[in-house]
């Protein structure tokens, strides 16, 4: 397998848990699902007649701590409480002025390319914003009708449902705009449990409580179910936000069926570590989504040319030169790729191949994301053709004179 390839696996692999670690939000999520996971019931008979379900000991930091559970709520409510809302709502709005930023405003760049079926940009950001939009209101009501049901159940319909939004939109708009609305999708439905359910949901156990009532456990029992489903969601969402640095994901054959099987085994390995979390080590879980992101990955490896047919080829021509693909350059990235670029506001990744000398000096990454990803140009807005990223072979496998 090429050398080049594994390295932009392994980038992707180890970027997408490094962002899992960096994540406020999730951070907190996967805490507080370890938390209710790893709690033991009481013995001291004072927090039995307190009213505590579950607590436990641990230690951070050089400090000691003994997190309590109330079995509904304490009797006397504190004078101070934390509430964990912002870190929600202040990554969806980041997320959603960013994606406009990058993405709405520059709509015929990133969401459209030869092979959507929609080719205007005004109608690939509408269908963007819907699918956020039908993306909640599909899971809502699934979890409303299923609620008191299996949540295996559950599972395996959203899945279905996201799959089945994945599959449209890789039809509807570029790959890369796919992938990254399926996650957006997740995200909003993520930060929307928080905004009308869980916040909501605890608001009224406050006020019945300040009211002298009993706070109905209905309330806990709806926050305590989005809020584990935001825990399992939570891998699927990062990966689809890294997937366009990494164009082999959504740029290959059935890139809906990559998506799937992606978020099938980030799934799995949630899945994983909350029973962990009770003491249950269930292996074939992570195992599963290792082999499914082995699947991926050898499924998308650059193919190398069976040897019958390399030596049934026609002799090479002379050596291809740097002048020789200088007018491919020009004609198919150089829009981008320039010192002042007009597809851009700026060249991606400061790669400006208005020199000869910075053009030889990323001779790899070109060939790399030319030849055997195919994900340059971008959406192949210019027209490339497959002789001409030929010739850009030929050129690299040439010495990139």
């Amino acid at each position: 397998m090429d050398s080049g390839y594994l390295i932009e696996c392994a980038s992707l692999l180890l970027r997408w848990m490094h962002v899992i670690f960096a994540i406020a939000w999730i951070g907190s999520s996967f805490y507080f699902i370890w938390l209710d996971n790893s709690l033991k019931p009481p013995v001291d008979p004072e927090l039995i007649a307190k009213g505590v379900g579950g607590e436990l000991w641990a230690v951070h930091g050089g400090g000691f701590y003994n997190p309590q559970k109330y079995l509904l709520a304490p009797k006397k409510l504190p004078d101070e409480l934390h509430w964990f809302k912002w870190e929600s709502y202040s990554t969806w709005l980041s997320g959603f002025f960013l994606m406009s930023t990058l993405y709405y405003s520059q709509a015929g760049v990133y969401m459209v390319d030869a092979n959507s079926v929609i080719q205007t940009p005004g109608a690939a950001v509408l269908v963007g914003i819907t699918t956020l939009v039908i993306g909640w209101v599909v899971y809502d009501i699934l979890c409303r009708v299923l609620f008191a049901r299996s949540q295996l159940l559950f599972g395996v319909i959203y899945y279905a449902f996201v799959v089945l939004v994945g599959f449209v939109l890789c039809h509807l708009l570029s790959g890369r705009a796919a992938f990254l609305h399926v996650g957006a999708m997740i995200a909003t439905t993520m930060s929307a449990n928080v905004f009308f359910w869980i916040i909501p949901g605890q608001k009224k156990m406050v006020a019945a409580m300040r009211a002298g009532q009993t706070p109905d456990p209905i309330h806990g029992k709806r926050g305590k179910q989005r809020s584990v489903h935001n825990n399992y969601l939570s891998l699927p969402v990062i990966f689809c936000m890294l997937s366009n640095h990494y164009g082999f994901t959504y740029s290959g054959e059935l890139p809906w069926l990559t998506l799937a099987i992606i978020l099938l085994a980030a799934a799995l390995t949630r899945h994983f570590f909350n029973l962990r979390h009770k003491g249950i080590y269930k292996w074939q879980y992570p195992l599963a989504g290792l082999a499914l992101l082995a699947v991926v990955l050898v499924w998308h490896a650059p193919k190398a040319l069976p040897a019958a047919q390399a030596s049934a080829e026609p002799a090479k021509p002379a050596a291809t030169t740097l002048a020789d693909i200088r007018p491919i350059i020009d004609s198919r990235c150089i829009e981008c790729h320039s010192e002042k670029p007009t597809k851009m506001p700026t060249a991606p990744n400061g790669l400006k191949f208005d020199t000869d000398a910075v053009v030889r000096a990323n001779a790899p990454k070109i060939y790399q994301q030319v030849v055997q990803l195919k994900a340059m140009p971008l959406g192949n807005l210019t027209g490339i053709t497959d002789a001409e990223r030929a010739q850009i072979g030929r050129w690299f496998e040439g010495g990139a004179k």
